[in-house]
């Protein structure tokens, strides 16, 4: 079992106390407190944020052990060309130490926009989405693309000249890739719709990742269970071992001495942060609110589901004080915890 501390590189522009300087020092703390990984996520212009490539360039340079990673970047409004130079470039920066949490893009009016002002197609995301995934993968992984689709064709693309001595390609051969799917994210789907994205969804993350990752749905322990058993069956379909794959769950959350306050600031802040996705989703849903034993009980019950790696997003104005008691009051505890499980 992993942890690591989303960043909320948002979190900036909306909490005058919580600067960028801030956000990159949240990393050094993070990692000298035991964390495994940072993150940052993404979005264009329907909720504004520090751009994460350049974020996370300037957080490979401030800490030296944690993995750096996105959660999510929505790589479908990328040009899978550029992001494949740019991420490239940030991985050596990081000495292989990124890993690519990559999303479509949420069912919200603003991203909709977003996709719009690109002109993009967003009721064809998914295949766009799969597209853009498997030109970067070829990238990574064979130093050029060959590939035609519906949206993407190119012919012996490579980021090599002839006079290079090979082609540019990232540190890691390719980037981990943990593939996002939230099938119920904004509530209850029909079960044969829910069924025909769980298969496809599936088939994605086993086709074009090394790992899934998902969140928002707190109180649904079981829908993780129920998607790792169709991973499985995914990954056995197409002759891939399934245990080298990652199951990542990011979990929005506020530590507090009762639950009523920590319930109070943890509204506050994830209204502020996610202004339409906060009057979709059920307030639960989000991550456990209250004293350190609600959390870890929390934490426990997501593990036995089959979560490998926690994504950990502090739902509070005051993110140095959040982490800081996670990892004093809550991290001892779930690593003990874990290797008690580990020994049975």
């Amino acid at each position: 079992m992993e942890f690591g501390v989303n960043l909320n590189n948002r979190e900036p522009l909306i909490a005058p106390a919580y600067t960028l300087s801030d956000l990159l020092q949240l990393a050094v703390v993070a990692e000298d407190v035991g964390f495994d990984s940072i993150w940052v996520g993404d979005s264009l212009f329907s909720k504004p944020r520090y751009e994460p490539l350049n974020l996370m360039s300037a957080l490979s340079q401030r800490t030296s052990r944690v993995r750096i990673g996105t959660a999510c970047l929505v790589t479908s409004t990328r040009n899978p060309l550029y992001l494949a130079l740019e991420w490239a470039t940030m991985d050596h920066l990081s000495n292989g130490r990124s890993i690519l949490g990559a999303c479509m893009g949420n069912p919200e009016v603003g991203v909709k926009r977003e996709f719009a002002a690109l002109g993009l197609d967003f009721a064809d995301r998914a295949t766009i989405f799969e597209e853009g995934l498997a030109v970067l993968r070829a990238l990574w992984t064979e130093g050029s693309v060959n590939y035609r689709g519906k949206y993407y064709t190119y012919e012996d693309v490579a980021f090599h000249s002839g006079t290079e001595m090979a082609p540019l390609m990232p540190l890691q051969k390719p980037p981990p890739t943990w593939v996002v799917s939230n099938i119920r994210l904004t509530g209850d789907l029909d079960p044969g719709v829910a069924s025909r994205r769980l298969e496809r969804a599936c088939d994605r993350v086993i086709r074009y990742g090394d790992g899934w990752m998902t969140c928002c749905r707190a109180e649904h322990p079981e829908e993780v269970v129920e998607q790792v058993a169709q991973l499985r069956t995914a990954a056995a379909k197409l002759e891939t071992d399934f245990d080298r794959y990652v199951v990542s769950y990011q979990v929005t959350m506020n530590i507090g001495d009762s639950k009523e306050k920590a319930r109070e600031a943890f509204g506050n802040y994830i209204g502020a942060y996610y202004p339409e996705l906060s009057k979709a989703v059920d307030l639960s849903n989000w991550g456990p609110v209250g004293n350190p034993d609600t959390i870890v009980e929390w934490f426990m019950k997501f593990r036995q589901a089959g979560v490998d790696h926690f994504v950990c997003r502090f739902g509070d104005m005051d993110q140095f004080a959040q982490v800081e008691r996670f990892a004093n009051e809550i991290l001892p505890v779930l690593r003990a915890n874990d290797v008690e499980i580990s020994a049975h």
